[in-house]
């Protein structure tokens, strides 16, 4: 049985992360650390387990692993300690907020050959594989433009708690927290990033993005367009694929797809069996002594990081930024 430390529950996901690493029947959430103390106590009651005051006496512990949900730019340090530990390590996304200190974390992480995942969820839904799938066995020809949009109404509805605008904790808004996936998503599909401009605003005056979009033109000369907002009503997920020889568009999990492979062939369905969850994988990986699950890993984290952080330079400084 795996043994997880929660390391803070300052993001919205960590309650449920902890829920589900006591429900894979491999793991056990058996402590908790947090940088509010009061909050942790109360959060170790709930759960049961042990609260420790002491970040450096709990990854002197027994424990296996841990699972990092605490403010974004808290991770270089919180990260970088449990790598030393010689502990796996589960993160919320982001893993950084610059690209240098995400190399500095891989590399520490790296060092303590210790299984790392994050959490990237979009990529267990059915259309994103679904998406790969036709992309490997080249059913779109050559790609020009991908894009994707994935949005919610957490400030126009007044649900995502007041802490969540701190950009000193946060990192960034929108496009930091749920733009993440639009973001994988690029980078995934895209490969290298060639130039990087964006557009961010904002409707309810959070001093965060609110509204925000990216595009990215990729080595491959392809573009990729990334869409988010925490003021959209009941959004559904968007993804679209184009290229040479085929298109895809998404709304939630009904797609359009045409393709000059399928012409004179069935298309292939969309398959909604379920798939292991990114904690699931995780569970798995630290089993089998994997550096990390299957495209969870610390080089899907860190291309991450650098779509993220020159989003939020070309934003900020008005400019396409060419890397």
């Amino acid at each position: 049985m795996l043994k997880i430390a929660m390391l803070s529950k300052w993001h919205v996901h960590a309650a449920g992360y902890a829920r589900e690493f006591n429900q894979t029947g491999k793991s056990k959430v058996v402590a908790v650390w947090d940088e509010e103390e009061a909050r942790g106590e109360k959060w170790a009651e709930e759960l049961g387990v042990p609260f420790y005051a002491s970040l450096d006496e709990l990854l002197a512990s027994d424990i296996d692993a841990v699972c990092v949900t605490t403010p974004t730019t808290m991770h270089r340090e919180v990260i970088l300690k449990a790598a030393k530990a010689g502990k796996c390590i589960f993160t919320e996304k982001a893993l950084e907020t610059t690209t240098e200190e995400a190399l500095k974390l891989a590399d520490a992480i790296r060092a303590s050959g210790k299984t790392f995942g994050i959490s990237f969820p979009h990529k267990c839904n059915p259309v994103y594989r679904y998406i790969k799938a036709r992309i490997a066995e080249g059913a779109f020809g050559k790609i020009s433009l991908f894009r994707y949009r994935n949005a919610h109404n957490g400030v126009s509805g007044n649900w995502l708690p007041e802490y969540w605008f701190d950009g000193s904790k946060a990192g960034g808004g929108a496009m930091m927290d749920l733009g993440c996936h639009a973001m994988y998503f690029l980078s995934d599909l895209g490969g290298r990033p060639k130039r990087v401009s964006a557009l961010f605003n904002q409707f309810y005056g959070t001093g965060l993005d609110e509204n925000a979009i990216c595009t990215v033109e990729f080595e491959s000369g392809a573009i990729g367009v990334a869409e988010t907002a925490f003021v959209s009503y009941s959004a559904p997920l968007v993804a679209e694929v184009y290229g040479t020889e085929g298109s895809l568009v998404a709304c939630d999990d009904k797609i359009i797809f045409q393709s000059e492979k399928y012409k004179d062939v069935p298309v292939p369905e969309l398959d909604r069996s379920p798939v292991p969850s990114p904690i699931m994988r995780f569970v798995d990986a630290c089993e089998k002594g994997l550096p990390s699950p299957a495209e969870m890993g610390l080089d899907e984290a860190v291309a991450l990081t650098e779509l993220l952080e020159n989003a939020y330079i070309a934003d900020g400084e008005n400019r396409i930024v060419t890397l």
